[in-house]
C-alpha cells in the first residue's frame, strides 16, 4: 500500500468525472464505470486537511475482500480492480495501485440498508427519545451497546445533498414497492449476519453496517462498499462494555480530536495534527489486518 497519501485523482485519470463525493471519485469508461477511492477523510460534514495515508487503499482493498467473500451470497457490480488493466487511462498506475474499481453500471436503489446488531449511535439517540428505532417499538430498560436478540434493519431514504433520511419499513414499502422491500431487507439481514460471524471469529464486533443495492438487467446486485471503516461500526471484542462511548476502528481520533478541540462546527477546521493522522492511518491498517489475514 501507498504512503502517499491521494487527495484527488482528478490529474491522473483521463475520463469524464461523473460525481465526486467526500471519499469516492466516480468516472465514467462507456460500458463501466471507474471507482477511485481517495485518501479524504470527512467528520462532522467537513472533508478535512490532511488526506489520511493508506485510507483509500485499506477501503478499497477490503471492499473487493468483501464483495468476493460474498458473492455466493448475492452479486455485486465488480468487472476488475487492476489498475494495469486501466492502459492510458490512468497517468501513474503506482499512485492508483489498490485504488481502484471497475464496476458494472447499476441503476441505484435510493434507500441506504442499515443493520443494526447492536444499540448504539443513532440508533441509541433514537431510542432515549421515543423507546424506538425507525418507528419499531423496543422494549424499555435496554442499555447502551445491549446486543439486540435479533438484527435490526433500519432503512434511510437516501440524498445526494444533505443527510439521509431515517424512514420506516412501511414507507419504505411506498417508495420501492412491497416485493423489492422485503428482498432488500432479507439480503441485508443475511449478509450482516455472514459477515458478523467472520468478524467474531476474528476478534472484532460488527455492531452495524449499510448496504447500498442497484439493478443491472433487473437483477439485484451490492453496489459501492460494503463492510469498511467508511460504512460498518467495528469494535475490537476486548473494548466491548455497556454504557460506554466504545472506541470504534476506525476514524475515531478524528472525530475524539475535532471534540475536544477549540473548533467552532461552523467552518472547515484547520489541518489535522500529524499525530492524529498518524493513528487514523494505524486504525485502518489495523482494521484490514485483522480482517483479512
Amino acid at each position: 500500500m501507498s504512503t502517499v497519501a491521494i487527495s484527488s485523482a482528478a490529474d491522473l485519470v483521463k475520463a469524464p468525472l461523473v460525481y465526486k463525493g467526500k471519499v469516492r471519485e466516480l468516472y465514467d469508461l462507456g460500458e463501466h464505470f471507474l471507482i477511485v477511492v481517495t485518501d479524504r477523510i470527512s467528520a462532522f460534514d467537513y472533508v478535512l486537511d490532511p488526506a489520511v495515508p493508506e485510507k483509500g487503499s485499506v477501503l478499497n482493498r477490503l471492499s473487493a475482500f468483501w464483495f468476493e467473500e460474498t458473492k455466493p451470497l448475492i452479486g455485486n457490480h465488480v468487472v476488475h480492480t487492476d489498475v494495469e488493466r486501466l492502459g492510458g487511462i490512468v497517468t501513474d498506475k503506482e499512485l492508483l495501485r489498490d485504488r481502484i474499481m471497475v464496476t458494472k453500471k447499476a441503476e441505484r436503489i435510493d434507500i441506504e440498508c442499515v443493520v443494526r446488531g447492536y444499540i448504539t449511535g443513532g440508533g441509541w439517540r433514537q431510542y432515549k427519545q421515543t423507546q424506538a428505532v425507525n418507528g419499531i417499538g423496543l422494549p424499555a430498560g435496554l442499555r447502551k451497546n445491549e446486543r439486540f436478540p435479533a438484527p435490526l434493519f433500519t432503512p434511510a431514504a437516501k440524498n445526494d445533498v444533505g443527510h439521509d433520511e431515517d424512514i420506516s419499513f412501511a414507507r419504505m414499502q411506498e417508495l420501492v414497492g412491497t416485493d423489492l422491500a422485503d428482498k432488500l431487507r432479507d439480503k441485508s439481514i443475511m449478509l450482516y449476519e455472514h459477515a458478523r460471524a467472520y468478524c467474531e471469529e476474528r476478534g472484532i464486533i460488527l455492531a452495524d453496517c449499510k448496504f447500498e443495492f442497484g439493478l443491472v438487467d433487473g437483477k439485484l446486485i451490492l453496489i459501492d462498499e460494503i463492510f469498511t471503516p467508511d460504512c460498518s461500526r467495528f469494535w475490537a471484542k476486548e473494548n466491548y462494555a455497556l454504557d460506554i462511548e466504545i472506541d470504534s476502528m476506525d476514524k475515531e481520533p478524528v472525530r475524539t480530536y475535532l471534540a475536544h478541540s477549540d473548533w467552532d462546527q461552523n467552518s472547515k477546521p484547520d489541518p489535522l495534527p500529524q499525530h492524529v493522522v498518524d493513528e487514523t492511518t494505524r486504525r485502518y491498517v489495523d482494521i484490514w489486518t485483522r480482517l483479512t489475514k
